[in-house]
């Protein structure tokens, strides 16, 4: 029989020990450490998003009960409420980006020749939007939103090849989307998808000249004067197809044209405005791509739903850092494991299946494979006669 370790054990061995500890060094992250390491916070903050854990004591509880089994995990002992508590408020937030870009570049280079967006065009499908996570202002006074709210901001970039976060930055509540939009670069041939609330035209027209294409909705309050109107396709959707200057930027001239695509709906029965800045697709292939933007809203629901960022184990902002950066990385490794799977999972399954089966000792992949089989069986070793 093939001995294998918990499959908690085998996810922690896509975090290479070697890079993780080069990381820490970087970030200094143990200076002041005395005898409970990175590593020991990485796996208990990363139990607390896989097993669902509600508060520190569940974390280490739930790692006490295990007392025996720890060392397969790289864990000695069991942390106590108070030293993890210390640790999440004091240890660099930084240290779990820096490990979810990481590990980000390694799933890419596993999905890549695995899964690409739907369309035919070579352009990179980018989506970006923003989601906001509320807490409560008197617990949380640092993310203060309003007279009795707070709320922190996460700012998300999602590939559509593979359907992996490529970015994601965490802001105050306040911090307007299309302000953080402003601040990210994306390579050129890159085609982003964002809706109304990124309306900026001159960050438009910033896109227009870095060669990144957009496609997102038209304000109704929109002035524009109209260049040229473009064929409809007949029997299709397209009401309109129009090649439109904005009242703004009448004077930078035809650098600055967009398209305004109207496409009737059947399902809303209403007619939709887009707005793109690339001339070449089918005014069809615009109206499929803006459709696609809704991959981004299921992420953020899979995110909150199924992993632990809505309630947090700590009150600090470092804390909270550290918890929302865990469950990034979390879900990056579940996204893996997903598309590597030859099983047909849904994300919120696979993760509600996996909380049961952490500390389960069977091979991930046959598990990942054929989730529904049950374990071989043991084959007790025969006793050898003894040559007395």
């Amino acid at each position: 029989m093939i001995r294998v370790s918990s499959i908690f054990s085998q996810i922690l061995h896509t975090f290479p020990r070697l890079e993780f500890a080069a990381l820490v060094r970087e970030f200094k992250a143990e200076r002041h450490a005395r005898g409970f390491t990175c590593w020991q916070q990485f796996v208990a903050m990363l139990f607390c998003q896989l097993a669902h854990a509600q508060s520190l004591r569940e974390i280490c509880g739930g790692l006490a009960a295990l007392e025996g089994k720890l060392l397969h995990l790289g864990v000695t002992n069991c942390p106590k409420t108070t030293t993890l508590s210390y640790a999440n408020a004091h240890r660099p937030w930084q240290l779990y980006e820096a490990i979810f870009y990481q590990t980000l570049s390694r799933c890419q280079a596993e999905v890549a020749h695995r899964t690409r967006h739907k369309f035919r065009f070579k352009h990179k499908l980018l989506s970006l939007d923003a989601s906001m996570i509320e807490l409560c202002a008197e617990t949380f006074d640092w993310a203060r939103y309003g007279r009795t709210k707070g709320a922190l901001k996460l700012h998300l970039v999602l590939d559509h090849d593979g359907c992996l976060p490529c970015f994601a930055v965490v802001t105050e509540g306040k911090r307007a989307d299309v302000r953080e939009a402003r601040q990210m670069e994306f390579a050129p041939g890159t085609l982003v998808v964002f809706d109304r609330g990124y309306a900026d035209y001159n960050w438009w027209l910033a896109l227009t000249r870095s060669h990144v294409s957009f496609v997102t909705r038209l304000k109704d309050s929109a002035s524009y004067g109209v260049v040229e109107s473009r064929p409809i396709p007949a029997g299709s959707d397209v009401v309109r197809d129009e090649v439109i200057l904005l009242t703004s930027q009448q004077e930078i001239g035809p650098e600055a044209c967009l398209r305004r695509i109207e496409v009737w709906v059947e399902e809303k029965q209403a007619t939709l405005v887009f707005v793109t800045n690339n001339l070449k697709l089918s005014a069809r292939t615009i109206a499929r791509i803006y459709k696609e933007r809704w991959k981004i809203e299921l992420f953020f629901k899979a995110l909150k739903q199924g992993l632990k960022v809505k309630t947090f184990v700590g009150t600090s902002e470092n804390a909270v850092q550290i918890q929302i950066w865990t469950a990034l990385i979390a879900i990056l490794i579940l996204k893996y494991l997903q598309l590597k799977s030859t099983f047909g999972w849904s994300l919120s399954n696979l993760i509600a299946l996996l909380r049961q089966q952490l500390f389960v000792h069977r091979d991930l992949w046959t598990w990942l494979n054929d989730p529904f089989q049950a374990p071989p069986s043991l084959v007790l070793a025969e006793q050898l006669p003894l040559g007395l």
